[in-house]
């Protein structure tokens, strides 16, 4: 694990563009839907299943716990923390990723909704995760704060999300894959390959491993620590709401 150190990007300097209005972004999903999980899995050569198991372990699950699984798309996550007793509320933007995730079998509150608007009473949660989505809001920090405000004292985020390679190798092939490899695998497989030209330009914006942890810390979180997944093509964000 690693934390930040002095002299981290401070929030005012980090850029999170390009941002996207919820409706615009709800539709983009829509339309991605029906093969969101087979397009996922091809693009990232199947690394996304280990993403997601490593982000439902990180959580630390105890049977009975509330979790809210924002961003929760097709539902993985939340199909596998339900499994593990977690009692799971799962969130999107977009009605047909959460039809589709009803289809993988998950059940009980599956709500449409804005993760910047959470319509939960304070503390309501054990944990809370959001797997590739926060890079998806126009607001990074408000979001935090409002996923603080669900999430009880004592209580955990884990956030999975793209972040920037680490070591001059792994960041050489990955922008060769964004440029060159990604775009005609999204024409080949996607519904929508639009939608993949949004991914690949939020992905080079969004800021390295340090500074999502200042802004993390900045918006109430403590103890936030990263781990770096695929040499930091994606890294998972662990932080606690204190007490």
């Amino acid at each position: 694990m690693s934390r930040p150190r002095g002299g981290g990007g401070s929030i005012g300097r980090v850029s999170f563009e390009p941002s996207k209005e919820p409706g615009e972004v709800g539709a983009m999903f829509d339309r991605v839907a029906r093969r969101y999980d087979l397009t996922n899995s091809l693009l990232s050569l199947g690394q996304d299943r280990g993403w997601r198991r490593a982000t439902v372990e990180a959580l630390g699950i105890v049977p009975g716990d509330r979790v809210l699984d924002v961003a929760a798309g097709t539902g993985a996550v939340s199909v596998a923390l339900a499994n593990l007793g977690a009692q799971v509320t799962a969130v999107d933007l977009s009605p047909e990723m959460l039809a589709q995730a009803r289809r993988r079998g998950l059940v009980g509150d599956v709500i449409v909704g804005d993760a910047a608007d959470l319509k939960f009473a304070d503390a309501a949660f054990d944990a809370v995760t959001m797997s590739f989505g926060l890079r998806n809001v126009a607001d990074v920090p408000a979001v935090l704060r409002e996923l603080r405000r669900v999430t009880r004292p004592g209580g955990r985020l884990v956030v999975c999300e793209f972040s920037q390679p680490v070591g001059a190798v792994w960041a050489a092939a990955y922008r060769a894959y964004l440029a060159g490899v990604l775009p005609v695998a999204a024409r080949l497989v996607s519904s929508d390959p639009a939608a993949y030209t949004y991914l690949r330009r939020t992905i080079k914006a969004w800021p390295d491993q340090r500074n999502l942890s200042s802004t993390m810390a900045h918006a109430g979180w403590r103890n936030v620590r990263w781990r770096n997944l695929t040499g930091g093509i994606v890294a998972l964000h662990q932080a606690t709401n204190p007490a």
